[in-house]
C-alpha cells in the first residue's frame, strides 16, 4: 500500500534502520520481536528492517488510546501498519488487554512489542513489564527475539515532535531460548539482559 512504502521510505532517509542480525536470521517461524522503546518511530524503524515477506505477517502492538487519537495517527497504524491495539486506559471490566495479541498470535501474526510499556528516552531499556512474559506461557512454540534499536532516543525521543536525522541500527538478537519452570521475575530479568546485550 502506499501509505506503508511512504513510512519506510521515510523513517530510511531519517534514520536508516539498517538491520544488523547478530545470532539470529530471518525466517518465517512465527515470531515475537520485543525492542526497547524511545522514539515515536520506533515502531516503523524495527518494521521497515524486516524483509518484506516477514513484514506482511508481522504485526506491531500499539497503545490504543494515542493510536487511536486523531484520523492521521488512525490511518498511519489500520491502513499503514496493521497495528493489534492494545488497550492501557478504559478497561473493560474483566478484560485481559493481552486478549488482542494473544487472538493474532493463534492466527498465525508474529508481533512487535514493546515491554517497557512506554517511551523512555536513553539508551537502555527500563524493567518489563509482564506482558512478554505471560505471551511465551501461553505460545511456547513462538520464537523470541530481542531486538535493539540503537540512537533512535536521540533522533525522535519522546516530547519531540520533528526528527533528527542520525543513522539507527536495528539488531536483532539471537533466539532467547525457553527455561522450564522459570519464575516470571527472573524470565523478565533475562528478556531484558538480552536486548540489553545488543545494546
Amino acid at each position: 500500500m502506499w501509505l506503508t512504502q511512504l513510512l519506510m521510505a521515510m523513517v530510511r532517509l531519517l534514520v536508516g534502520a539498517n538491520p544488523r542480525w547478530l545470532g539470529s536470521r530471518p525466517n518465517e517461524a512465527q515470531r515475537i520481536y520485543f525492542a526497547n522503546h524511545s522514539s515515536h518511530i520506533d515502531t516503523v524503524a524495527l518494521w521497515s528492517a524486516l524483509p518484506p515477506k516477514l513484514r506482511s505477517k508481522t504485526r506491531p502492538v500499539a497503545a490504543a488510546d494515542y493510536w487511536q487519537h486523531g484520523r492521521i495517527r488512525r490511518l498511519i497504524a489500520i491502513q499503514g501498519l496493521n497495528v493489534v491495539f492494545v488497550e492501557r486506559k478504559n478497561r473493560e471490566a474483566g478484560k485481559n488487554p493481552l486478549d488482542p495479541l494473544k487472538d493474532a498470535l493463534a492466527l498465525g501474526d508474529s508481533l512487535i512489542i514493546f515491554p517497557e510499556g512506554t517511551r523512555h528516552a536513553q539508551a537502555l531499556p527500563e524493567p518489563f513489564k509482564a506482558g512478554l512474559f505471560h505471551l511465551a506461557l501461553a505460545f511456547p512454540d513462538v520464537e523470541l527475539i530481542p531486538v535493539y534499536l540503537d540512537n533512535l532516543h536521540r533522533s525522535l525521543p519522546k516530547g519531540s515532535f520533528f526528527p533528527v536525522p542520525l543513522l539507527c541500527t536495528v539488531r536483532f538478537g539471537p533466539i532467547l531460548p525457553r527455561i522450564e519452570d522459570e519464575a516470571k521475575d527472573d524470565f523478565l530479568i533475562r528478556a531484558r539482559q538480552a536486548m540489553v546485550d545488543l545494546a
